[in-house]
């Protein structure tokens, strides 16, 4: 009998195709977060979950789904998924590594620029109709270029922010990571405590994973330690930044501005962002490209193919699962 998967919700068709080659593929047409008695329902039979990060496959579910062997994550992230529980239970958890790095590099930058260059502010007064003409002072934004860029955590996607900002727009680049040295890096950057890198940014962009540790790693402490005329960026993961206190100091105008991709109770976000000027929101879009999403339809799949082949799946996240067995 073929293995059962799951596909949680539509995903780009190649790895679609890889997988009814030689599985016998349900596939949820759902558009949106899915209720947890419905998961359940559907995946109780099921061999493999295609889950995507706006599952939330906590214990519940992986006790109820009793014939599941391996979870793939359409996702480089995998904070939906209880890792304790899934290696407990023998079940392989993976992700999609390195196919997303310089997709979310080149969104960060668009944010980057819709911000401090007021774009998105001045596309709507274009299209309400109050353009009257070129003015010396209207809509004076922030220079990118030759400005202080903040990293906070360089890794993968860190790393190719970096870099753009070094060689593409002679940014001062300056980054706090413990782990990486500045000779693991290949372009000029200064590695600096978390507090120096808040109060010497001109631009904070926050690439580090949702963990206990970071969970609100950005709140009131941190925003007032930022420059009256610095930009805060995230696309990481929304529970990183406090929007409470994110929203506070934007209305009052603390910092300059912010540009979020990523919310700390998605879909919702806190109540009267949206009518501020000085945020540019986006709907967790920083992976999506064309190329990009099939890549990782390709390697969410792949995962579950070297799992069934008897391989070690590229993209395992909790390896102490091969120690049982």
């Amino acid at each position: 009998m073929k293995p059962k998967i799951l596909i949680t919700h539509p995903i780009p068709d190649s790895g679609i195709k890889m997988l009814r080659n030689k599985y016998d593929v349900e596939l949820n047409d759902y558009h949106g977060i899915l209720d947890k008695k419905k998961l359940i329902e559907m995946a109780r039979d099921k061999d493999v979950l295609l889950s995507l990060l706006s599952d939330s496959i906590d214990s519940e579910v992986i006790e109820e789904c009793r014939n599941l062997k391996i979870i793939s994550n359409y996702a480089v992230g995998f904070n939906n998924i209880d890792l304790k529980t899934a290696t407990a239970k023998g079940i392989y958890v993976t992700n999609t590594p390195r196919t997303l790095d310089e997709t979310t590099a080149d969104f960060i930058f668009a944010l980057i620029l819709s911000i401090s260059r007021r774009v998105v502010e001045s596309d709507n007064f274009m299209r309400t109709g109050k353009f009257g003409g070129w003015g010396a002072m209207d809509f004076l934004g922030f220079d990118v270029y030759n400005s202080t860029l903040g990293i906070v955590g360089m890794g993968n996607i860190g790393k190719a922010v970096g870099r753009i900002a070094y060689y593409g727009f002679l940014m001062k680049v300056i980054y706090s990571d413990k782990f990486i040295d500045t000779k693991q890096l290949k372009f000029g950057a200064e590695n600096v405590d978390f507090d120096t890198l808040l109060t010497e940014s001109d631009f904070v962009t926050i690439n580090v994973p949702l963990k206990e540790d970071t969970y609100h790693l950005i709140g009131e402490r941190e925003l007032n330690m930022m420059k009256k005329t610095a930009f805060l960026i995230n696309t990481s993961r929304g529970p990183v930044v406090d929007e409470n206190a994110l929203y506070n100091a934007l209305k009052e105008k603390r910092i300059a501005g912010a540009a979020i991709d990523v919310y700390e109770d998605e879909p919702r976000f806190v109540k009267g962002l949206e009518k501020l000027d000085n945020i540019v929101m986006t709907p967790h879009i920083a992976s999506a490209t064309i190329q990009t999403r099939q890549l990782m339809s390709y390697k969410a799949a792949q995962n579950i193919i070297d799992y069934f082949n008897g391989k070690i799946p590229e993209g395992l996240v909790n390896t102490e699962v091969l120690k049982r067995k």
